[in-house]
């Protein structure tokens, strides 16, 4: 090996910070997901929930992520985003761990569950908007798509394993056990976000009124060539997306025949495309172009819509999983290059709010495309419903193809991408 290849590789290697950043990452969202999968299993099996009581429960649990991830984001960018990181997981572990005392005295109730769920999902808002307006301090520009694969590639496994780890540790040693895993690793979550070291802001934003600051970052985004099409796009595939998942699994049951086991078979598919595209993204990046990536995203979710479509005619588990595992591969590598895109576009002292919209974004599409899902599905039947969300994938890959977006060669400069006209808090 020449001086110059160990150069190049000393250069290329992600600094150890980012190490317990991601090891953190992957144990915060190990975490999250066991006690997702906990919760409604103790609320049925130990505290006699039906079907409206779970609903309610999970509604409860998500509503942080539409209420909160806008202030947030004003937040993460007045503080020093590593002691935020570090604070909000802490709130989740004692969440979870006042959880596992009420379990273990006998004391819990719904309403209970309930709180302490949103509560710790609070915990996780702070932690999913300050991560990516964290990373650029970390690592070097050119270094920003490689440490967003590890980091999607370690929520792709937490989102592929903790659900399964999460059911089979509640049947096999009840939900304790499982809040217990769960807590261990919230809290080395934040050993490890505790022993990153992070200067202060290099900024000194101007205190103003919230509103303010959030339509900074409404601003910037809605005005940016590159980032409004990726917005749109974003909505329109969440949004189609659970379409789809609100009447997938009585549609798989009823239309497909799978069983309960076929189902979740076909649904672990799709973790394991989020893993498979995670791990094809350096290979795809040295053949394509970042705006042909890009694309990438949206065109595997047309695919998937309409391979799902042709179980209309061809009524098979395969072809549902094929399906579910393009919805899987495709959004990984949406992911992880418009993170890069947007980190490397915006000022630092804005990431916290833009990455804060992105998310109310994404997650304000999810109940309307549910909602959606099930008015056409009462009124038209399933196959109705499947033609509206292919319908709205095809929407979501028009407006990216439309836009500037796939003639991006690589990461455009900072002060190139800037729009006229957007100020900033500084």
């Amino acid at each position: 090996m020449t001086a110059e290849t160990t150069s190049s590789a000393e250069a290329s290697r992600l600094p150890p910070a980012f190490a317990r950043l991601g090891w953190s990452n992957l144990s915060a969202q190990l975490s999250e997901q066991i006690a997702l999968a906990a919760a409604p299993l103790a609320a049925v099996l130990l505290l006699g929930a039906g079907a409206a009581e779970t609903g309610l429960l999970q509604t409860v649990q998500t509503l942080p992520f539409l209420l909160l991830a806008l202030p947030a984001g004003v937040l993460a960018d007045r503080v020093v985003r590593r002691r935020l990181m570090a604070g909000s997981e802490a709130l989740r572990t004692v969440s979870l761990l006042a959880i596992l005392i009420l379990l273990a005295s006998g004391l819990l109730d719904l309403t209970m569950l309930a709180a302490l769920g949103f509560i710790g999902a609070i915990g996780t808002v702070c932690y999913s908007v300050a991560a990516p307006a964290l990373l650029p301090s970390m690592v070097a520009r050119h270094q920003l798509g490689d440490a967003n694969r590890w980091l999607e590639l370690a929520r792709s496994i937490a989102y592929a394993g903790g659900p399964a780890l999460g059911g089979a540790i509640v049947g096999s040693a009840g939900a304790p056990a499982a809040y217990v895993l769960a807590t261990v690793l919230s809290l080395v979550a934040v050993v490890l976000l505790a022993r990153l070291r992070e200067d202060a802001p290099a900024w000194r934003p101007e205190r103003r009124h919230l509103l303010l600051e959030v339509r900074d970052g409404a601003r910037f985004v809605l005005v940016h060539p590159l980032l409004r099409p990726i917005l749109i796009t974003a909505i329109f595939f969440n949004a189609s997306w659970f379409v789809l998942q609100a009447v997938y699994v009585a549609y798989a049951i009823q239309d497909l025949g799978l069983s309960a086991a076929g189902v979740g078979i076909t649904l672990g598919i799709y973790g394991a495309g989020m893993i498979t595209g995670a791990l094809l993204v350096p290979r795809l990046m040295r053949r394509f172009s970042l705006g042909t990536m890009i694309v990438l995203g949206p065109l595997a979710g047309l695919i998937a819509a309409l391979v799902m479509l042709a179980t209309l005619w061809m009524p098979s588990g395969i072809v549902a999983g094929a399906s579910f595992f393009l919805f899987g591969a495709g959004p990984i590598l949406w992911t992880i290059t418009t993170t890069t895109l947007r980190q490397a576009v915006t000022p630092i002292s804005l990431l916290g709010r833009v990455s804060a919209l992105v998310l109310t974004a994404t997650f304000g599409a999810r109940p309307i495309g549910a909602a959606l899902g099930a008015v056409v599905a009462a009124r038209s039947g399933v196959a109705a419903c499947l033609i509206l969300a292919a319908l709205g994938f095809l929407a979501q890959f028009l407006v990216i193809v439309s836009s500037e977006v796939p003639r991006l060669e690589m990461l455009p400069t900072a002060a190139a991408d800037q729009p006229r006209g957007v100020r900033v808090s500084s």
